[in-house]
Parts: structure tokens; C-alpha cells; sequence
């Protein structure tokens, strides 16, 4: 092999390896999206869906032709460790018809003296209920800002999806936990304690 013929080949060779490093890296920049995008699909790992009054109208026809049958839900809240809020359900337990809309209430309060922009994560357990724990309007849609000392009530309107009942996995539940964890918001997680 000629010397002209190896060195065309190590080019060759070269651009593909460069091509697959930026495939890769294209890739590491999609995971984070693409993983999101796949559990509020299916509801993986207990991620909740997210309603419109329309989907709410059409689970409650079908509970009503369908039959329902009750379900307890059960809240929680929690903060991160720099998060200085003070965050918890109103109520801990409520026992609601499946298909038919529901809201909680969630209070949180900045303990601190200075503003804190905060947002919340959110999930569903048993995990293959995830699917069928839809929101409708949450406080988890949007940052929330509080005032050194101010205290609001945060709603929640939800339904539990009726498919829920012809779901092997799921249909036996008989309580869901909606959980939320209060984080800093971006900007709020940058900036130095004081």
C-alpha cells in the first residue's frame, strides 16, 4: 500500500472517529431533554401528566359510563437542604372518586430575609400510577417567588385517569402519594448565601 493510499485512509478514518465524538456530544445535550420528554409520556419513574379542562371532561364522562370506584391520595412535601422554606400539605390524606376532578393545597413560607425564587419537582407513587395522575393547574407549572416572611397557598387540580381500573399493574392501588420537593430556581441557586 502506497504511502498517498494509508495517509487518504487515516484521513478517512480520522473524520469518521471526529463524527462520532460530535454525534456523541449532540447526544449528551439531548439526554436531559429526551429522558424528560419520555417519562412525561409514559409516566415513568412516577412522573405525573399534565391536563387540560377538556381531558378532565372526557375522564369524568368515562368514570361516569364506566363506573368508578374511591382512591386515597396522599400528600407530601419536602424541601432541598438550601432551600429556606417552609413548605407542607393542608391536608395530608383525601379520598376522591377516580375520574372526578380534585384540589389540594400546599402552603410554603421563606424563612429567610431576602427573596427566594423557588420551583418544584414533582412524582407519583406507586410509579405505574404516574400515568394516570394527571394535573390540570399546579403551582409546579411556574416559578414561585416569595418575600423574606411570606406565606401562600399553592393549588393543586388534579384527577386520577379511569384507564387506571383496566391497568393490571395499577388498578388494585388503593392510595397514591403525590410528593413535591421545593429547589432554588436557577438564578436563586447561584447567588451566595447571606
Amino acid at each position: 500500500m502506497s504511502n498517498v493510499a494509508l495517509e487518504q485512509k487515516n484521513i478517512k478514518v480520522g473524520i469518521m472517529a471526529f463524527l462520532g465524538a460530535l454525534a456523541m456530544l449532540g447526544m449528551g445535550y439531548a439526554a436531559v431533554p429526551l429522558y424528560e420528554l419520555f417519562c412525561r409520556v409514559t409516566g415513568f419513574g412516577g412522573t405525573t401528566q399534565q391536563a387540560t379542562e377538556a381531558d378532565a371532561d372526557i375522564a369524568l364522562r368515562m368514570a361516569r359510563s364506566a363506573g368508578s370506584k374511591p382512591i386515597s391520595v396522599r400528600f407530601d412535601a419536602s424541601t432541598a437542604r438550601d432551600m429556606p422554606w417552609s413548605f407542607k400539605p393542608i391536608q395530608v390524606t383525601d379520598t376522591v372518586q377516580i375520574g372526578q376532578r380534585d384540589i389540594a393545597f400546599y402552603t410554603a413560607r421563606n424563612d429567610s430575609d431576602v427573596p427566594i425564587t423557588g420551583t418544584a419537582t414533582f412524582n407519583v407513587e406507586p410509579e405505574q400510577t404516574g400515568i394516570y395522575f394527571n394535573k390540570i393547574q399546579c403551582f409546579c407549572f411556574t416559578e414561585q417567588t416569595l418575600q423574606p416572611g411570606e406565606e401562600i397557598r399553592m393549588p393543586v387540580l388534579y384527577y386520577i385517569d379511569p384507564a387506571i381500573l383496566n391497568d393490571e399493574n395499577a388498578k388494585d392501588v388503593e392510595q397514591i402519594t403525590l410528593s413535591y420537593t421545593f429547589h432554588k430556581a436557577n438564578e436563586d441557586a447561584e447567588k451566595p448565601a447571606s
